[in-house]
């Protein structure tokens, strides 16, 4: 009887230790039933950009994005505490190779609604994953008192992008984000109807549970008001938590604000201190 109680025990506790590891085994150990590789990266998104690694099939995401004011001007906003850009939304893996996303964000009051999909995973056979992304943005903010021959299709924006990653080893992943943008409203003196980018980004496995993260955008789009976007951020991860502390030089959490709209400059400072955290459930 008590040999019988102790193996149940035992076998219980290693229940609730391996759940408390899935995410881990996700991306930290290699496969034995096949030759594909684990995800490139630990989180949805490199840094405020998006990566590769998608939902599992049943897996429902909450997710919370926080930037911060400028920390340039210190004491006059508490460092950027006094202003801040959220967004709130929700990941939902329809299966293991397609997911929906829903946000709202603070910034333009913009809700996304999003499609992430899987082209063909990183293999012994193939060297990259490949993933597609589909966005766009509603403007709710927009009034007919600015302007009176606003339309609803003027409120709308869209963003397609191709994600490729490479899973160089357990510690070292970078990934390439060709993206295309089109704004159905903008403003001709400082930005452009149709963007495209090249996106860079890479991750290095420091410990067990964390990450370094960087990510830059370049934007072809001929403007002297918006900057190039790009990002540091440290991935901490915890049970069923992807817990990311960023800084950036765009304070918007949305897709296409951040791609398009990026007004900080790293050279002199002007940078936004946020995070980035997902629930798993």
């Amino acid at each position: 009887m008590i040999k019988r109680v102790t193996l149940l025990l035992l076998l219980s506790s290693s229940a609730i230790f391996a759940q408390e590891d899935d995410l881990l085994k996700q991306i930290d150990t290699l496969s034995t039933s096949s030759d594909f590789a684990p995800p490139a990266f630990k989180g949805l998104q490199i840094v405020t950009g998006q990566s590769t690694k998608l939902a599992a099939k049943g897996d429902l995401y909450f997710v919370v994005a926080h930037r911060f004011g400028d920390v340039s001007e210190g004491f006059k906003n508490f460092f950027g505490l006094d202003d801040a850009a959220t967004k709130i939304g929700f990941i939902y893996g329809l299966s293991d190779n397609l997911s929906l996303s829903l946000s709202r964000e603070t910034f333009m009051k913009t809700y996304d609604a999003g499609i992430k999909y899987r082209i063909i995973k990183q293999s012994e056979k193939f060297p990259v994953e490949v993933v597609g992304y589909h966005t766009v943005a509603l403007n709710s903010e927009l009034d007919t008192d600015d302007f009176p021959k606003l339309e609803f299709a003027n409120r709308l924006s869209y963003l397609s992008q191709v994600l490729i990653s490479r899973r160089f080893s357990e510690s070292f992943s970078l990934q390439l984000s060709p993206s295309y943008v089109h704004k159905n409203l903008y403003m001709p003196n400082v930005d452009e109807k149709d963007q495209m980018l090249a996106g860079f980004g890479g991750r290095y496995k420091i410990s067990k549970r964390v990450s370094i993260n960087a990510e830059y955008f370049v934007n072809f789009s001929d403007s002297d008001v918006y900057k190039n976007p790009a990002s540091l951020g440290l991935d901490i991860e915890t049970g069923g938590h992807v817990f990311q502390l960023l800084f950036s030089n765009s304070q918007i959490n949305s897709d296409i604000g951040y791609l398009t709209n990026a007004t900080g400059d790293w050279g002199k400072g002007n940078i936004y201190f946020g995070f980035n955290l997902y629930r798993v459930f």
